[in-house]
């Protein structure tokens, strides 16, 4: 597509697998596409950019753009990025009654049981709220104002400080070692992933 107004009428016509998005297109800002296109679906979306600012990718990554390229990139890297979005994107139709396992740590969503191993971990529902919504989207970088208004909703996204504190305890109970995770891996000063495979 060529400009922003025609790529929201065609996904709109015609969902796509996939969006690439230029944040610079000439008509709509491509922030303001992926606010568009998030509002109606959870259809992969990549944006690609010239924009070297943290600020850029963190609003970008907010408004739901599931991974950020910084121009200039090779043809390779752009199609290993499409590849595991789409991985990510099969990987969420694990749907919350179901189970989800990564190394020794199995996440039953229906029945909000986790074990590591043979032994049950005990968590709070907060705490089981955070591992849930991160393992839903296995690989994916999830902002701290995403996961906090996704847990506490939007009155908490600028409240940081109940994100660290959930995430500590949280760590403290599946990590073996919390000061090394390998379960829920924190991206700096952007937010976390939880581990893909």
């Amino acid at each position: 597509m060529v400009n922003g107004a025609n790529a929201l009428s065609e996904a709109q016509a015609d969902p796509p697998d996939l969006l690439i998005v230029d944040l610079g297109l000439p008509d709509i800002d491509g922030l303001e596409v992926c606010r568009r296109v998030r509002e109606r679906s959870a259809v992969p979306i990549i944006v690609l950019s010239a924009r070297h600012s943290e600020k850029e990718k963190v609003a970008a990554l907010d408004l739901g753009a599931d991974d950020y390229v910084t121009k200039p990139f090779g043809p390779d890297e752009l199609l290993a990025r499409v590849r595991a979005c789409l991985r990510r994107s099969q990987a969420s139709l694990e749907e919350e009654t179901g189970t989800l396992v990564r190394a020794d740590l199995t996440i039953d969503f229906e029945r909000h049981r986790v074990l590591r191993g043979d032994e049950e971990i005990r968590l709070t529902p907060k705490e089981f709220e955070l591992l849930a919504f991160l393992a839903r989207y296995p690989g994916k970088v999830l902002t701290h104002g995403t996961i906090l208004k996704a847990i506490w909703g939007p009155h908490a996204v600028s409240e940081p400080q109940y994100l660290r504190v959930l995430m500590a305890s949280l760590r403290k109970k599946i990590e073996t070692d919390p000061s090394h995770p390998k379960y829920v891996l924190t991206e700096p000063w952007v937010g976390y992933r939880f581990r893909e495979c």
